[in-house]
């Protein structure tokens, strides 16, 4: 599952890895996700994601004070140069049935995503009032990064942070408003049968950025993926 994302993002990734090496509420109930599909990709995938936890640091979260997205640089960058902003890359990566807007492949202006977050299809269409309909959701949080190491990151890291297609998927808008700044310990998707790519996923990128966990955070994970490899 991980492995076929990421060899989907690997030209998306190969020009801002070169550019910048990183270092770097309450918890509440949430129902534990069915068991994932029996394959040995998956099992590897959470394999390796509980001995990635292992590595990242547990710590309460810092004050948000001095928090803005524009900490993250202004909207959507081009890190990778590739002449569309990191938005567009990524509704071109996770949509099926693709149009674009002029001449250029580019700016996407219409096509098919099957949300992670909520298993439902929907259907995507550029406009002022349809676009929201499809989000591109960090999947760890600006707020939360900010919250758990960020604010020691220079400037340029958040820019590639916040823009790192390995953290990034186009889900649902209402999904994405859900879930806000939230960690694992206090939302999951509604769509069970991606829990665990979804933690999965925050563990490593967590861990490539140096970003650390809540005490609850890192138990509610780790629980998961346990969950994942039975």
């Amino acid at each position: 599952m991980l492995n076929s994302m990421k060899s989907k993002v690997a030209t998306l990734l190969l020009v801002g890895s070169a550019l910048l090496t990183t270092g770097c509420g309450a918890a509440i109930q949430i129902e534990a996700a069915p068991p994932a599909p029996n394959t040995t990709e998956h099992q590897d995938d959470y394999r390796q994601a509980l001995k990635t936890l292992e590595t990242i640091d547990q710590k309460g979260r810092a004050p948000k004070t001095g928090y803005s997205r524009d900490q993250f640089g202004k909207g959507w960058k081009d890190p990778d140069r590739n002449g569309c902003d990191s938005r567009n890359d990524i509704l071109a990566r996770d949509l099926r049935d693709l149009t674009y807007k002029g001449t250029s492949d580019c700016v996407v202006a219409s096509g098919k995503l099957d949300d992670p977050y909520t298993g439902k299809q929907i259907d995507f269409l550029r406009g002022q009032r349809t676009s929201t309909a499809v989000q591109i959701d960090h999947v760890v949080a600006l707020s939360d990064a900010w919250q758990k190491g960020a604010q020691q990151w220079s400037a340029e890291q958040r820019l590639l942070f916040a823009n790192d297609p390995l953290n990034l998927l186009a889900v649902d808008g209402p999904a994405n408003a859900a879930k806000s700044d939230k960690d694992a310990a206090t939302w999951l998707p509604s769509n069970k049968s991606f829990r665990c790519d979804y933690v999965a996923r925050q563990t490593e990128v967590k861990a490539k950025y140096g970003a650390w966990m809540t005490k609850a955070e890192h138990a509610a994970i780790k629980d998961l993926l346990t969950r994942c490899l039975t």
